[in-house]
């Protein structure tokens, strides 16, 4: 049989080549790049026929990188996402209280160390962990199987507090449509409020102001009281000691809080003994909170990533429209410097060093599985020490930006009332919904800005909330990718669920409820969380080889200039010891300096005291058993558990080559089997001849675990 010409025996290689030669070597090179090409068709047609077999959605289009998860449509998106989820509620009602309970401009220098110290390192290793991996919580362990619990129970604390979060939401949504109207239902002592209204109450002395029908109160205990007593109905008229009064819980209560208390959550008319019936018009409003939260994510991240260019930036204009305003009222300067007037000798006591701690904890957001979920969806090659320094620098300057906002106003009211700027300082709740709403009263056209600052509320908590459902629905994508097909469905699905059990806080005492989730779904649970994740990835993958990863998806120079080869044992120092053992401190004295949940300065009953324990508990113990179930199922090779599987690295082949080609990972696996083998047990090396890689024997207990994890 004839055997073909081989085409290179007829290039001319001497030196009297001629032209000709060159020009078939060049017509060979064209036909050999047209066939590469026409197979890297053929191959991306069939990956995308199999992955629909296989009920898989991926679409090479749109510009991603990866076309099974998506990523983000723009740099600006992942920021503004990180941001959102960083700034919250937190940043605007409690960091004020804080800073002015535990010595002003002190309190910034436990809060500054924290931050460098302990929140900034971890949240750049839960970044760097989400996009390494291009996995959320729940499959971003395969550098220690063992260890897969951990991300259970940062899903489980993401969805508990995403449960009463969005009730913050319903209640900021009902202030904000009670707004609507002329006069603020709060500026006036309606029907709906007790004896005791402010401005129900008359100026009196200790005589009564000798008026007819009025007399003091001493018969019954009342002291400091006068009465008013007409056709047989005896009514409080006055005040006029009030100290007496105040001993048999006869105080005078601002309009705020009583439009709180009987109109707004109602929480003097139920307990957490006895919630009461459910409410429509709040349940309308976590309705509607819900809803929001859908269509946001209803596209995955296409679709909240362009949400957050809203909801991120929103607050910022109207933090600015209140500074201007604020700084421009009667009173504000001495608010301000009542805010940030330093008391060095704060510094000795050690509730302010631990306040601080969990300011910071709680702020960045750090130890639920958020940050991992949004960095999943990153491109490989985002520089992710410029996105850790620029969310957490901003997180610092909307905190202090929220302070002066805050005091600005309290110090009008305080200069209004005649009454003492610490008597109407608060935090929480009371701050957002009983002494704000009573300053904008005391303001020209009033209710523009009670529209602003809730609208304000409303728009920091979505973004937090935005990112605590996405890591629920991407944890389940992950560990069941045939789901992303059904994604509205299952965000549908799993709103109804917490809206459904969010229901009970809707009632007049739902708030307490509420308080026991607040103080007990996410509080030492997430530090333990935190403190393990630092153990796991410094001493059990090893911080060094966790700081190269780093290094192949930043390249050499980080944040445009800096050398990643000389920062990154800055790194390295806090994720293996000084991180973890500042948040075991942290964790220590909040277990000694323990106080039972409280509501209106009553402490609630233990029964509600011991289901908090449970719920905060029982996120561990999911954990722990699901890990136990992993270690049962490796316990004939008991070594596999805590080494990094054939899964873990990048999700694309091109970036696992890129960190196959640095060296510093001799066992990892470029090319990790997409298929179970059971058979295969003696299998030991196989040989690439495309790659020129190894990929290592895999023991069939492992795909086991891989697949069925939990």
């Amino acid at each position: 049989m004839e055997q073909p010409a081989d085409p290179m025996s007829t290039r001319p290689t001497g030196v009297g080549a001629t032209n000709e030669g060159y020009v078939s070597m060049e017509t060979d090179v064209k036909e050999i790049r047209a066939a590469v090409d026409k197979l890297e068709r053929n191959q991306t047609e069939l990956m995308v026929q199999l992955a629909k077999k296989r009920g898989l959605s991926i679409a090479f289009k749109g510009g991603d990188e990866n076309a099974e998860r998506g990523n983000w449509t723009g740099k600006l998106d992942f920021f503004l996402s990180c941001l959102g989820c960083a700034v919250g509620l937190g940043n605007v009602w409690r960091f004020p209280y804080l800073c002015y309970k535990n010595g002003g401009g002190a309190f910034l220098i436990p809060f500054l160390a924290f931050l460098v110290f302990s929140g900034t390192p971890i949240f750049m290793m839960e970044l760097s962990l989400g996009q390494f991996t291009s996995c959320g919580p729940l499959r971003c362990w395969e550098f220690a199987p063992g260890l897969r619990g951990m991300g259970v129970s940062m899903v489980l604390v993401s969805a508990l507090v995403a449960i009463y979060y969005n009730v913050l939401m319903a209640w900021s949504i009902w202030y904000l449509f009670a707004s609507f109207t002329s006069v603020l239902p709060w500026s006036y002592c309606g029907s709906w409020s007790s004896q005791v209204c402010s401005s129900r109450l008359s100026t009196v002395n200790s005589s009564c102001n000798h008026l007819p029908d009025v007399y003091i109160d001493n018969q019954t205990g009342i002291n400091g009281t006068c009465w008013l007593e007409k056709n047989g109905t005896r009514s409080l008229f006055g005040i006029y000691d009030v100290e007496l009064a105040n001993s048999v819980n006869y105080t005078a209560r601002s309009e705020s809080i009583e439009f709180l208390n009987y109109v707004s959550l109602q929480d003097k008319l139920g307990s957490i003994s006895n919630l009461g019936p459910l409410r429509w018009d709040m349940s309308l409003c976590l309705a509607l909170a819900w809803i929001v939260v859908c269509l946001s994510l209803i596209k995955g991240i296409k679709s909240s990533g362009k949400v957050v260019y809203f909801t991120a930036l929103f607050p910022y204009v109207v933090m600015f429209i209140l500074l201007v305003r604020g700084l421009t009222l009667p009173g504000a300067s001495e608010g301000v410097w009542f805010l940030l007037r330093p008391q060095m000798h704060k510094l000795r006591e050690a509730t302010v060093w631990k306040d601080a701690a969990v300011q910071i904890f709680y702020s960045l957001s750090t130890g639920g599985g958020g940050l991992i979920t949004l960095a999943s969806y990153n491109r490989f090659r985002t520089d992710v020490v410029r996105d850790t320094m620029a969310v957490v620098v901003s997180d610092f300057f909307t905190s202090i930006l929220s302070g002066v906002v805050v005091f600005s106003f309290l110090g009008f009211l305080a200069n209004e009332t005649g009454i003492d700027l610490d008597k109407v300082v608060d935090s929480g709740v009371s701050l957002a919904f009983i002494v704000y709403p009573q300053v904008v009263t005391k303001l020209p056209v009033s209710p523009l800005w009670a529209i602003l600052f809730f609208l304000m509320l409303v728009t920091l908590g979505l973004d937090s909330q935005f990112t605590m459902v996405e890591t629920l629905i991407t944890a389940v994508q992950d560990q069941w990718p045939q789901a992303r097909k059904y994604k509205a469905l299952l965000i549908i699905s799993a709103s109804t669920v917490m809206f459904l059990i969010g229901l009970s806080m809707c009632t007049p005492g739902g708030p307490e409820l509420l308080t026991i989730f607040d103080d007990y779904s996410g509080s030492w649970n997430v530090m333990a969380l935190s403190v393990l994740e630092c153990l796991a990835v410094a001493w059990i993958y090893g911080a060094r080889r966790f700081a190269n990863d780093i290094g192949v998806m930043t390249g050499p120079l980080v944040c445009g200039c800096v050398p990643w080869r000389l920062t990154k044992w800055w790194w390295i120092l806090c994720w293996g010891l000084i991180s973890p053992a500042f948040l075991a401190v942290i964790m220590v004295y909040s277990w000694v300096d323990f106080a039972p949940s409280q509501y209106a300065g009553r402490e609630l009953p233990a029964w509600s005291q011991a289901v908090g324990w449970l719920m905060t508990s029982s996120v561990l113990i999911i954990g722990a058993i699901v890990s136990a179930r992993v270690v049962w199922r490796l316990r004939r090779t008991p070594r596999l558990l805590l080494r990094p599987t054939a899964f873990w690295g990048p999700a694309l082949p091109q970036f696992r080559q890129a960190v196959a080609a640095e060296g510093y990972a001799k066992d990892f696996c470029v090319d990790p089997p997409t298929t179970i083998d059971k058979a295969a047990t003696n299998a030991s090396i196989d040989k690439s001849s495309a790659a020129g890689t190894v990929r290592p024997a895999i023991v069939p207990q492992l795909y086991e675990t891989m697949v069925y994890p939990l």
